[in-house]
């Protein structure tokens, strides 16, 4: 079977104590009460909303919002274990409909004990499954523990997200993954202390910094770093250096974190901020995102952002797109720096993107205006003789090509040019034709 029966959180689901020096020590220290839970005081603490409904043993179904190794599994165990709950756990990768619908006749053949389900990955249950929990949600048969790395607002049906309480928790500070690896570190029970390892504080918070708040990877390293050392050996900077090398940054294509950080990108590069820029741009390469998928942002930011205050950004970011397409990874990563360093330290004008807005609403909002006769075309006799073209002035026979004439038949304002680099010449420009199409309506 897929899911796990626990009535005892300490028992396996034979009943059999779990031979605890088996287990990984991630799984050995975690937490047994809410007060052991690291660096989610927004929700651990005594006064918080969670300890109120937990140590009233009111609370309906919840949802635990976070990235990897943040503690929403330990909150769901805690949970549990602090009200007394018969507790079930279900990883959603690996359970079907059959198996639910088991878990949860079995729920309901047992109310005289409260039950717990925690999903696992929540947001890999489909719509039919996750639609399958509502009714035992509704009326309480099942209170419904989920845990989910990915927004729940895009992976969890609306009826079922509305009927739980959702929390969010964020990736662990420096400062309490290195409190609890030092913890781990000197416990003879259920951590390392019988190996009698030392380590500096810088050490350890090495170690946390390099973990990016994922508390489950850290120990799992602070395990790997200790058994590779004999007993009483000290843990040192020399013994990180191993685990840096091959240090993964945590980046789900497709998830939140690519969206997070593709915005944190964009918001760098609008911002004139070039460091900023390069630096979410190295973490997205780093991560395996895709270059074309960057490119192409960098030509959209071209028009969105930088417009006509510098003309040879949108040029310069589809040639980088080319190129990034021709020449491949690892060297198409100078191009992208390239395109970046210029969009991001290029002056800002978002005149384009507010003028075609503007445009857009008019012609939604407003009557459509009909093509003025003058303008029409007139290619062929029949054109011609319905006055299509006539009374057009052509342009070039006028100085600087401003002939004066209209092209609505009302007027409109929609471009306003911003003093921004280059656009101060169009904006200076524009006035002087201005001028020019009002000496030629005087007599």
């Amino acid at each position: 079977m897929d899911h796990v029966f626990q009535d005892s959180l300490f028992d396996d689901p034979a009943g059999a104590p779990a031979p605890a020096d088996k287990l990984p020590l991630a799984a050995r220290m975690r937490p047994r009460s809410l007060a052991e839970i690291a660096g989610q005081d927004h929700l651990a603490s005594p006064g918080g909303l969670l300890a109120r409904l937990i140590r009233a043993n009111t609370f309906g179904s919840l949802i635990f919002y976070g990235p990897p190794g943040c503690g929403k599994t330990s909150f769901a165990e805690v949970i549990a274990r602090e009200t007394q709950s018969r507790f079930v756990r279900l990883n959603a990768v690996l359970s079907n409909v059959a198996e639910l619908r088991e878990i949860l006749a079995a729920a309901r053949r047992r109310p005289e004990r409260r039950t717990i389900l925690f999903i696992d990955e929540l947001h890999r249950f489909n719509k039919a499954q996750q639609d399958l929990l509502l009714p035992d949600v509704e009326n309480g048969a099942v209170r419904l523990v989920g845990a989910t790395t990915h927004n729940p607002g895009f992976y969890v049906n609306p009826p079922l997200l509305s009927r739980s309480h959702l929390f969010r928790l964020e990736p662990l500070s420096t400062d309490a993954v290195a409190a609890v690896l030092r913890r781990a570190l000197e416990d003879p029970e259920r951590g390392l202390g019988q190996r009698r390892h030392s380590a500096e504080d810088n050490v350890l918070a090495s170690l946390a910094a390099l973990c990016d708040g994922d508390l489950r990877r850290a120990l799992n390293a602070l395990e790997v770093i200790a058994l590779s050392l004999p007993e009483n050996a000290p843990l040192t900077e020399r013994e990180l250096a191993g685990f840096a090398r091959e240090r993964r940054i945590r980046y789900d294509a497709d998830e939140d974190e690519h969206y997070d950080t593709i915005s944190a990108f964009i918001k760098s590069c609008r911002g004139g901020d070039p460091d900023a820029a390069l630096y979410w741009l190295a973490k997205m390469l780093a991560g395996g995102e895709d270059p074309r998928f960057i490119a192409r942002r960098l030509v959209i930011l071209a028009s969105e952002d930088i417009g006509l205050a510098d003309p040879f950004a949108l040029p310069l970011a589809v040639a980088a797109h080319h190129a990034v397409d021709f020449v491949g990874l690892p060297e198409a990563e100078l191009t992208l720096a390239h395109a970046t360093l210029h969009i991001a330290c290029a002056p800002k004008s978002n005149s384009a993107t507010l003028a075609l807005h503007e445009a857009k609403r008019l012609l939604r909002d407003e009557p459509v205006q009909a093509v003025p006769l003058w303008l029409r075309d007139a290619h062929t006799k029949t054109n011609k003789a319905l006055g299509h073209g006539k009374d057009y002035k052509y342009s070039h026979e006028f100085p600087e090509g401003i002939s004066g004439q209209a092209y609505l038949e009302k007027p409109l304002k929609i471009y306003t040019p911003k003093t921004n680099g280059l656009e101060t010449r169009v904006a200076e420009r524009l006035a002087r034709w201005e001028a020019l199409r009002q000496k030629q309506k005087t007599p």
